[in-house]
This record gives structure tokens, sequence and C-alpha cells, in this order.
């Protein structure tokens, strides 16, 4: 039976040998919540960078750009990190390609690319998800893309929900990780958006008058979609 263990921080990553392991890279917010969006949307691939300049740089080939910093959008940027940016219309982004680059969800990408298959992972997607790493049958890892290396609660609740849902198939009573975060989901599913709010990520997106994202970021299986970081670009599944 395969496992399913959780790492609670990119820095904690050379402690997991992601070699032939699924690897659920997950920045509920913002991150993967807005590809995941932004793919539903139409865009046809997303190209995500450490840093700002280089993503900045993409417009030149066509690319829109995408890019935040400490939760606020970049400067010279077409677009912030808010799932939002892909749906208002204000910016038509359907056949459009997106260079993105955050504050942490894209340095966890780049870090777990040594994983046989990098996926993102979002409560809009959960379901999605879920089904990809069954089919593939490989221990998983959630990679929580925390908060500047630290840990957060909403990314350990997203490892607690998959944990739930593949409790028949994999193994999540092994690692004291995943443990963890299965009681903190049990704790949480009743309102997880009401159960979010103690959390430092979400009194940050409050401060910045972005509620309505956690509360968007949180809605479970909106859509049926997963998607994969591959050379160098993130496409669906």
């Amino acid at each position: 039976m395969p496992s399913l263990d959780i790492c609670f921080s990119p820095e904690l990553l050379p402690l997991y040998d992601l070699q032939g392991r699924v690897a659920v890279v997950v920045d509920i917010l913002r991150a993967t919540s807005s590809i995941v969006t932004a793919l539903a949307q139409g865009v046809t691939h997303l190209v995500p960078f450490s840093e700002l300049e280089p993503c900045r740089e993409m417009a030149s080939q066509g690319y829109l750009t995408a890019a935040e910093r400490d939760g606020r959008q970049a400067e010279n940027v077409d677009l912030g990190n808010s799932p939002f940016g892909y749906l208002d219309g204000v910016v038509p982004v359907r056949g459009r390609s997106v260079a993105i680059t955050t504050t942490n969800g894209t340095r966890a990408l780049h870090l777990s690319a040594a994983a046989e298959h990098v996926v993102l992972g979002a409560f809009l997607n959960l379901g999605a998800v879920a089904d990809f790493v069954r089919q593939q049958q490989q221990d998983v890892i959630v990679v929580c893309a925390g908060w500047k290396g630290k840990f957060c609660l909403e990314d350990t609740l997203f490892g607690g929900a998959l944990a739930q849902r593949l409790a028949q198939e994999f193994d999540v009573t092994s690692s004291d990780a995943t443990l963890a975060a299965l009681d903190l989901w049990q704790a949480a599913q009743p309102d997880v958006a009401a159960y979010l709010l103690k959390s430092s990520h979400v009194r940050r997106l409050n401060s910045l008058e972005s509620h309505k994202d956690m509360e968007f970021c949180v809605r479970q299986d909106a859509y049926d979609l997963v998607p994969v970081f591959r050379e160098g670009r993130i496409v669906v599944a």
C-alpha cells in the first residue's frame, strides 16, 4: 500500500526522498488556488518563477505576468495572486499564457521538481487530485508552501483533507505529520472558513481587504482538473 506523508514547509524537503514519488504542492492562499482557477478559465499554461524580474521579462514574449510579494500585487505586472484576477474579466485570460511568481508557492514548486510527478493541489480541485494520485499508485508527499518557510494552517488542512479522501487506499497512519493534519482537518471540516479566521495568513489577507479570496479558496471540488509541473511549465494533466 502506498503511503501519504506531509512536509509542513519547503525548508524540510531535504529530509524527504522525492524520487519515484508524487509531490502535491499546495499553497491554498493563494498561488495554487489561483493557478487551478487560471487553467479552468482557459489559460493555456503557466511558467512559474522564484524571482520577480525574470517573470516581468516574459511580457516581451507575449505572456501575461502575475506577481505577488507579501500578499500584494507587484508593480508593473498584469495580475496579482487572487483567483478573481482570472474570473473578473478585467484582464482577458482565455487562450493566453501566464508567467507567475509568488512569495511561497512558486518556490515550493521548484524545490519539488525531483519528484516523479509534481501536481498542484487546492481545495478547489481536491477530488481531482485524489483521483490522480490513486491512478499513480505511488507514495505521495504533500508539500505545504507555508509562509516564508514557516508552518501555515491552511496548507496543512489540505493535507488532512487529502489524507481523509485517500484513507482506504493509502497508508495515512505511519506519519505523525499526516496524523496531525488529519486531526486538524477533522476539527476544521464543519466550517473551514470560520476555522481559518484564526490563522495568521487569513488575518494578513483580511488586512489587505482580500477576505473574499479566502472564502473562495476553501470551496471544495469546484474544478475537475489537475495542474502538473513538467519541463518548466504548468499544464493540465
